[in-house]
């Protein structure tokens, strides 16, 4: 499964060619969002990015296999904001929580992927809601990985199930947002930062 480790701010894709793989997901996140995961085809796909249909197979597998691909993908841009927010703020836990909020409620906010997804959860693609149930937990392991592994640099005098706690909750408030956002992301972030704050201090 992958993993955030190597990846870069969710925008803009790293120096080199193109991998084959990258461009059928661009090619299959722009079918799905402009016109429903229902017209994504293997054969659509092909046609696209300018080769056999067989190839696609080759290297995606089936359609179901091709969702997963294009989830994962874009679950690992989310947890790479919060990656980069971390780098950018090595000294200011605080500072770093309050960008990585406010980093991933950006992109989600701008993410038409991510909207396409949550329309499914009003019936307008029933074919991408396992999706959400599938892929929900890796999101919320995945993030709260991340954020473990970088508290660990910072001084803390919560005991570890301290921690823990305060990890899961920020997380899971953030992606409550991420979900249903409910005011910009940057007030958003400001009030995630300080609820963090008061208790990591």
């Amino acid at each position: 499964m992958p993993t955030a480790a190597g990846a870069t701010d969710g925008r803009t894709p790293p120096n080199g060619p193109t991998s084959l793989r990258d461009r059928l997901c661009d090619a299959a996140t722009e079918l799905l969002t402009t016109e429903g995961w229902g017209r994504v085809t293997m054969a659509r796909l092909a046609d696209r990015v300018g080769v056999s249909r067989q190839t696609v197979y080759n290297e995606i597998g089936t359609k179901n296999d091709l969702a997963e691909v294009v989830v994962l993908r874009e679950l690992d841009r989310f947890m790479a904001q919060v990656t980069l927010s971390f780098d950018e703020h090595p000294d200011d836990l605080v500072a770093a929580i309050r960008e990585s909020a406010r980093r991933v409620l950006g992109y989600a906010r701008d993410n038409p992927l991510l909207h396409a997804v949550v329309s499914a959860t009003h019936g307008a693609d029933t074919e991408l809601l396992p999706l959400l149930t599938t892929h929900s937990q890796y999101l919320l392991d995945g993030a709260k990985q991340v954020v473990a592994r970088r508290l660990a640099a910072y001084p803390l005098t919560l005991t570890p199930e301290q921690v823990d706690a305060c990890i899961d909750v920020v997380v899971r408030v953030v992606l409550s947002h991420v979900m249903q956002p409910s005011g910009d992301p940057e007030r958003t972030a400001e009030d995630i930062a300080f609820i963090a704050g008061r208790v990591l201090r």
